[in-house]
């Protein structure tokens, strides 16, 4: 008897074949009328989300990341004007990038071409489900959706949503799955559910990511924590480094693209620390170098632990540098590989930090919390990738696709 994954994979692999070849305006016009039942099923998607929200109180669950699964009017329409978005953009399916002629007078195309059936292990965020959805199915592919189960309500109500109105399209609602089991017992199948799924995709916590990496037999497209810092030059102008700095960290703690850590070079420490005090208030908890402590009048001792940590709250470690060497240095032994910023009026400091910072997105004199599909001009995002290879950074509807050679003959046969 088949279990779950291998009833939903089934299922995926059938309507990945039908999606694949579905013309573009057929799918725009199914994403445009998504977004707009999104919007008309507003107040059953929020029921739903209530519930999950009481649950994770119960559960624990710390406020920061309570607003990570949070709902409102407002988040919905923007997670509809997100699936417009993606209407909007060219569709990369059956594109031929480029062409060439061979010296056997071949002429040979590179073509894009969906991935197939894309499984996601994520956590907390519903926007993620319409996010995911809609690139995945703009990009040719079916995907099979496992959210945590402190979204678990929330996510369902939204895939009813997709089914729903794939239905009324005549479409087949296997496009879009959605995991009705949130245990560990049928996330491990998941991992493992290579005669189906093309390529696995965990996007949440440091556990879930590396938990994914170690179990599953799938491809893994690793996206990311993100242990990010903002590196205050000893050529910053001031302001601009605290207006950056106090947005990176507090305008949205529990997000991927916040920072965690900033580095300060000791020209300006003494005078950007205590405006950066003054302006965190008693907000944030600055866990400090002694150097850095020495100049903080509310700082605790940093342990080796904080630069590695992926706080997700109001918690900010803090490291005074002699040299922007030395912060590149800090950054690239103890990052993620996700967002950095320098904020520096030096064109060579900016640029040797472009060069020599290992991350996916590295800024000068901007806020991290840009590192974001939507920020980046592609409608959504499936996530952020940390790793090398395949995709890297805010990946979009490009990055969701493969490659085939086509080549054009005439007869000819190899000597």
């Amino acid at each position: 008897m088949d279990n779950l994954m291998q009833i939903l994979g089934k299922k995926a692999k059938r309507a990945a074949q039908q999606l694949s070849q579905l013309e573009t305006k057929r799918k725009n016009q199914y994403l445009l009328a998504l977004a707009a039942e999104l919007e008309q099923q507003t107040a059953s998607i929020l029921s739903a989300n209530r519930i999950d929200i009481k649950k994770a109180k119960n559960y624990g669950i710390a406020d920061t990341m309570i607003d990570r699964l949070r709902l409102s009017a407002e988040r919905i329409a923007e997670m509809a004007e997100g699936v417009r978005q993606v209407a909007a953009l060219p569709d990369p399916i059956g594109v031929v990038e480029k062409m060439w002629r061979t010296d056997d007078q071949l002429m040979i195309g590179q073509q894009r071409v969906p991935l197939g059936v894309i499984g996601i292990i994520f956590e907390s965020r519903p926007n993620v489900t319409t996010d995911a959805a809609s690139l995945c199915f703009k990009a040719g592919n079916a995907v099979i959706l496992r959210g945590g189960r402190e979204a678990f309500h929330s996510n369902q109500a939204l895939v009813h949503v997709m089914q729903e109105t794939l239905s009324k399209f005549k479409l087949d609602p296997a496009m879009i799955q959605f995991v009705n089991d949130t245990t560990h017992e049928v996330a491990n199948e998941m991992m493992r559910a290579s005669d189906y799924l093309d390529v696995l995709i965990p996007r949440g916590g440091a556990g879930l990511i590396q938990r994914v990496k170690n179990t599953a037999t799938v491809p893994v497209i690793e996206t990311g924590t993100g242990n990010n810092h903002v590196y205050v030059d000893a050529e910053a102008d001031i302001t601009m480094a605290i207006d950056i700095v106090v947005n990176a960290k507090t305008q949205r703690p529990s997000v991927c693209n916040a920072i965690e850590t900033v580095l300060v070079h000791e020209a300006v420490a003494s005078t950007f620390l205590p405006h950066l005090e003054q302006a965190l208030v008693s907000k944030v908890e600055l866990r400090g170098d002694p150097k850095a402590l020495a100049i903080l009048t509310n700082g605790i001792s940093a342990v080796e632990a904080d630069w590695s940590t992926e706080f997700l709250d109001y918690i900010l470690a803090v490291k005074v540098v002699n040299s922007i060497d030395e912060a590149i240095q800090h950054i690239n032994q103890y990052n993620s590989k996700h967002s950095e910023s320098i904020i520096t009026d030096s064109y060579s400091n900016g640029q040797k930090f472009l060069n020599e910072v290992d991350a996916a997105a590295v800024y000068i004199n901007a806020s991290t919390r840009f590192t974001d599909g939507f920020k980046f001009g592609f409608g959504a995002e499936i996530g952020i990738s940390t790793q090398k290879l395949h995709a890297r950074g805010p990946m979009g509807l490009e990055q969701l696709t493969s490659s085939k050679y086509i080549i054009y003959g005439a007869g000819q046969i190899r000597e």
